[in-house]
């Protein structure tokens, strides 16, 4: 990026959705992209009120507002996109205590993910791009029993019965933040694949995912036409209903979109965006359960069309 930006703040993406939605795995992979050096990520879980013991005394979930202390996520956000450096609390999801803070400063970007991150007004303005996670509920349910049991110490029983009980937190505190995102990024399983069936190991692989993005008027997206006009599979851009019933954009990409037309986009975007093309590097890339280094073209796209953005909020296209 050159020295010259017109913003003289970090320019901030916010990542909200449910847990194991893939906030932290896309957020790193967009980190990677930007330069690690550039980037500074925070989590808003941090900001837990209360250690995994007291939750399960006090019955308040980790999703509630009331678990967490919000006045001081949002006072903390508002000092990071003013350049200024936080206190930060520190969960750790290992064990479930409070530990000891952490100093942050501000980097050219921050990347904010977490449950909570558009919950009030004054958070919601501080964000120069806004996605929400939400993928097939399935794949959610899978890759937090794959995290919570391989990485936090919990059991398959113990992982299963939290997705139950959290169920009704996650429709009444998380699912509403959807409707102030300006992307909605969903992971899928395809209805059908031009390449057949996966193996049965690999049908939960994001190599094997379809993404579809909701695209809001919100930001002005890229213009891909010269990739989807005549594109009868692969990549497709079609004018929907959002569920809310306003007029949307939504992009897919299949997951066995073939080497050639996602090059394509891939380099249809870095063209849209020149003064960041040093930054172009492997993209898409993932561990697997077997912790074996994967790729997958909807992964890679989408972390370079939400890239794009931010490129162009730290040029000054965006500004708020």
């Amino acid at each position: 990026m050159p020295k010259n930006r017109k913003l003289n703040r970090p320019v901030i993406l916010g990542i909200v959705g449910d847990s194991g939605a893939g906030k932290t795995t896309l957020a790193q992979g967009i980190a990677s992209i930007l330069g690690p050096s550039r980037v500074t990520m925070i989590c808003t879980d941090d900001y837990h009120r209360y250690s995994r013991e007291e939750r399960a005394l006090s019955g308040v979930s980790a999703l509630d507002p009331k678990g967490n202390y919000m006045d001081i996520m949002e006072q903390h956000i508002q000092l990071l996109r003013a350049g200024r450096p936080i206190l930060k609390p520190v969960y750790n999801h290992t064990n479930g205590t409070l530990d000891a803070p952490e100093y942050v400063e501000p980097g050219e970007y921050m990347i904010v993910e977490g449950l909570l991150g558009y919950s009030t007004r004054a958070m919601r303005d501080c964000y120069d791009v806004k996605l929400y996670l939400e993928p097939q509920e399935e794949l959610r349910a899978a890759w937090k029993m794959q995290r919570d049991v391989s990485k936090r110490g919990y059991t398959a029983d113990e992982v299963r019965r939290q997705i139950e009980k959290r169920l009704r937190d996650g429709i009444t505190f998380i699912r509403p933040q959807r409707t102030f995102a300006d992307l909605v990024l969903s992971f899928r399983h395809p209805v059908a694949s031009s390449l057949g069936e996966p193996e049965e190991d690999d049908k939960d692989t994001a190599s094997y995912l379809n993404a579809r993005h909701t695209l809001r008027p919100t930001l002005p997206h890229p213009d891909l036409t010269p990739i989807v006009e005549g594109s009868k599979n692969g990549i497709r851009l079609e004018l929907a209903r959002d569920i809310d019933g306003k007029p949307v954009d939504v992009l897919e990409i299949e997951g066995d979109v073939d080497d050639k037309r996602a090059k394509a986009m891939e380099d249809l975007l870095w063209n849209l965006i020149p003064e960041a093309n040093h930054l172009r590097s492997n993209l898409g890339q993932y561990m697997d359960a077997s912790q074996e280094t994967r790729m997958s073209h909807p992964l890679a796209l989408s972390q370079l069309l939400i890239t794009y953005h931010l490129v162009k909020a730290a040029m000054g296209h965006y500004a708020i």
